[in-house]
């Protein structure tokens, strides 16, 4: 099969078909009434999940008894895993199986894990004699064997299913508004990443505040069942709305096109890119224009990528077509360097996503040692520590419509773009503002230690829990800007590809990189300060007690990064936008693409 029947052949990356398998009708499917179920099923999910996660440190340090460094980094593996299992998702669900079935059959796996996490908890001859760790320094007996495999086989199900379902919830809701006319389609779809998010938001409030209240006064049992329980009310909100549903057939692999190219570029990585003159078959096979249809940004870049596009000898009537793994189309060659253009922004979000895993580990046992009574010291209230992250997202409940609704406008009118604020944008606002989170912390738990060591032999004194809120009410900003950024800068260049998915999956493999390299940050701040006396005898953060350790100067270390993080961002993102203007494109495709608002149009810029 030649370059031309090949890219001819494949199916229009837009079509879309009904639970039937039948082509869709604008009028009875997508559109918000479609996409509504599917932020159901983003509710409930996040608000099953985030009782988990951002409570887990509790059961893992205070049931399970893992050390504190080491429940730590059990949280932010697992977290760390969801996301990185959201590039499985994507894949299945691009190549194989579509969006409706990949959260289907995963939701389910998901639910399985939930339900296991909470008869573990119910039955004690499943877990380890109830001890205090803060009390004997350590010194409870750790699940290990048996009880330690139910556990983590039961929290990785959790983070299988969750993993695959996230970059689908994303990518189904927005493919039903792909049949929307050009003009509208950036307003709408920049709805709808903001729906999207509020979504998110109020998953996280009940789960941050009713599920982990529930988990503290009623024990992890009940709370991992209100879980499964809530899990299975997402499954029901998806089913619910198949019948509305615009679904993507999936179009095959979407790895073996981009391995063509750079199998092809490879092989043919001595030839020389011709001129018109001298060969007219492969006449401006290597010049920008050729691909930028659409007015693709980066047809300047990577270069090496266009010899994917030269043809061995002109093809005849007996001629045998060059094999696909050696001649590629120029669709193709613009898949590749989509990939590789987005990389550094990627990269960018990766420090960011570290910052958020210490206000889900660290923050949570920061405010454990301090005064979680609610009207002084002899008040009954208590907050749980870890509801203190409900409090971002009970203001982001008011910001993200006052942003939609009063920001987006004024922005429009003052840049043009019809999303308001680009995507780009929007990310780099996040970045910028994000140090100031773990300034706060850092700030904050220099005094409560100073308080607390202060006190001599008399009993410690204690800061409100409330001192620590403006380190998650800063993040809780940075994060609107930067999650639904990211996901909305995939997702623009995804279109036309058949990776909606994938790309978007992106996003949460940003969070997987974060959570990681938190893991191996907590490990490798250890090692050093122990060795140079840092801390107490195991480190900054060596030890079960906060009083001992030096989690001030781990936030300020992860401040200084956030701010090399953002200007190394500026840089990416300058070198992304280049080109836009150079590419050889014609006026006419230009103007069509950002009347689209495509991806590689204004609306990224």
């Amino acid at each position: 099969m030649d370059v031309e029947s090949r890219a001819s052949s494949s199916p229009p990356p837009d079509a879309a078909v009904d639970w039937r398998g039948r082509p869709c009708e604008p009028r009875r499917h997508g559109g918000m009434r479609a996409a509504v179920f599917v932020l159901g099923i983003q509710a409930f999910e996040i608000m099953a999940i985030a009782a988990v996660g951002n409570n887990l440190i509790t059961y893992v340090f205070g049931e399970m008894h893992f050390p504190l460094s080491q429940a730590a980094n059990v949280v932010t593996n697992f977290v760390g895993t969801i996301f990185l299992l959201s590039l499985l998702g994507g894949f299945l669900s691009d190549s194989y199986l579509g969006c409706f079935w990949t959260m289907l059959i995963f939701g389910f796996v998901e639910l399985s894990g939930f339900i296991l996490l909470s008869v573990q908890a119910h039955l004690p001859q499943l877990k380890p004699p109830p001890c205090n760790m803060a009390a004997t320094d350590g010194g409870c007996e750790q699940a290990r064997g048996i009880k330690a495999s139910i556990f983590f086989a039961a929290l990785y199900l959790v983070a299988l299913g969750s993993g695959c379902l996230k970059p689908n919830m994303i990518a189904h809701g927005a493919d039903q508004f792909a049949a929307a006319a050009a003009a509208d389609n950036a307003k709408r779809l920049s709805t709808y990443f903001n729906s999207a998010y509020f979504s998110f938001c109020a998953g996280e409030l009940v789960a941050l505040t009713a599920l982990v209240w529930v988990q503290t006064h009623s024990g992890m049992d009940v709370g991992f069942g209100i879980s499964a329980a809530a899990m299975a009310a997402g499954l029901v909100s998806l089913v619910s709305g198949a019948a509305f549903y615009r679904n993507k057939p999936p179009q095959g692999s979407i790895f073996t096109p981009i391995a063509r190219v750079f199998v092809a570029a490879y092989t043919k990585r001595k030839q020389i890119c011709p001129s018109s003159s001298s060969d007219p078959v492969n006449a401006g096979v290597c010049e920008p224009a050729h691909l930028a249809g659409g007015s693709f940004r980066h047809a300047s870049k990577f270069r090496f990528l266009d010899k994917a596009c030269i043809r061995a000898a002109e093809q005849g009537p007996n001629t045998k077509p060059e094999s696909p793994w050696r001649l590629c189309t120029a669709a193709e060659v613009r898949q590749a360097k989509t990939l590789l253009a987005v990389a550094p922004i990627f990269a960018c979000t990766i420090v960011f996503n570290t910052v958020l895993a210490q206000l889900q580990t660290f923050s949570v046992q920061q405010g454990s040692a301090m005064d979680t009574a609610l009207g002084g010291a002899g008040s009954s209230f208590r907050i749980p520590p870890a509801s203190l992250q409900a409090i971002p997202y009970a203001m982001l409940l008011a910001l993200v419509p006052a942003y939609e609704l009063l920001l987006v406008p004024l922005m429009r009118r003052a840049t043009g773009a019809r999303s308001g604020i680009t995507p780009l944008q929007r990310i780099g606002v996040g970045l910028c503002t994000v140090p100031l989170s773990m300034v706060a912390a850092a700030t904050v738990e220099r005094r409560r230690r100073d308080l607390s060591l202060s006190a001599g032999g008399a009993p410690p004194r204690a800061m409100s829990v409330l001192w620590i809120v403006p380190q998650f009410l800063v993040f809780g900003v940075s994060e609107m800007f930067t999650a639904v950024g990211l996901i909305e800068f995939f997702y623009k260049q995804a279109r036309g590809a058949g990776m909606q998915s994938f790309l978007t999956a992106l996003t949460y493999c940003s969070y997987a990189f974060g959570f990681y390299l938190s893991s191996v940050l907590v490990s490798l701040v250890n090692r050093v300060t122990a060795s140079r006396g840092g801390g107490g005898h195991g480190g900054w953060l060596g030890d079960n007690d906060l009083d001992k350790d030096r989690l001030d100067l781990f936030y300020w270390m992860l401040a200084v990064l956030s701010v090399i993080n953002f200007f190394c961002y500026l840089l990416c993102a300058r070198w992304y936008n280049s080109g836009g203007a150079d590419d050889g494109c014609d006026a006419s495709a230009s103007a069509q693409v950002a009347a689209e608002g495509d991806g590689n149009g204004k609306e990224i810029i």
